[in-house]
């Protein structure tokens, strides 16, 4: 697995900005998680960069998200635990999240496009200096990031077995990492 060859493969199934973003995104929490559950880094972030490659293509279940995706990773020689965790990451796969890397996907995926959210309506528009309480806040208001599904994020934190605040703040450290690259260090200078 390489993190080059993978980022090309996401370029050419994925156009769109937001959905590039999300994908870096998920790649810093994983790599993040990685480290707390001792998995390979490079690894569990290559897993996270290339979730949701599919989904411009495909962007529904009866489109074929996750599963036109998973053929094509196994096509191009990726290996089965990650075409696993891509198949287990969509709830309706019928997939079940056995190892940590699977769990974890899923609790970061949702909570990172939520987390951006959170940050670009803030007077900054910047993750640097959003905190877990106000995520926390935002996950109340149902008109909020409506399409974000708030049980997927409760229900991932409890299958990962960390604490929801917890998960929260470890996510935003992880995308502060990126804040450049996710466009979210807003008006907070260097």
């Amino acid at each position: 697995m390489n993190r080059q060859a993978t980022w090309e493969l996401l370029t050419e199934y994925t156009k769109n900005e937001s959905l590039l973003k999300h994908a870096l995104a998920v790649e810093a929490a994983l790599r993040a998680y990685a480290g707390k559950f001792g998995g390979d880094p490079d690894e569990w972030g290559i897993v996270g960069l290339i979730h949701d490659f599919d989904y411009e293509r495909y962007p529904s279940a009866e489109a074929g998200h996750p599963f036109k995706g998973a053929e094509a990773l196994r096509e191009k020689g990726y290996p089965d635990f990650l075409v696993k965790a891509v198949l287990s990451h969509a709830e309706y796969s019928g997939v079940p999240r056995e190892t940590p890397l699977e769990k974890a996907l899923f609790a970061c995926d949702e909570l990172c496009g939520f987390i951006t959210a959170a940050a670009l309506i803030r007077p900054t528009k910047s993750v640097l200096d959003l905190e877990a309480a106000s995520v926390r806040k935002r996950m109340k208001d149902k008109a909020f990031a409506r399409q974000v599904r708030r049980e997927d994020i409760i229900k991932g934190a409890e299958e990962l077995g960390v604490d929801l605040n917890e998960h929260i703040a470890f996510v935003i450290q992880a995308m502060r990492g990126v804040a450049d690259e996710l466009g979210l260090r807003g008006s907070i200078a260097s």
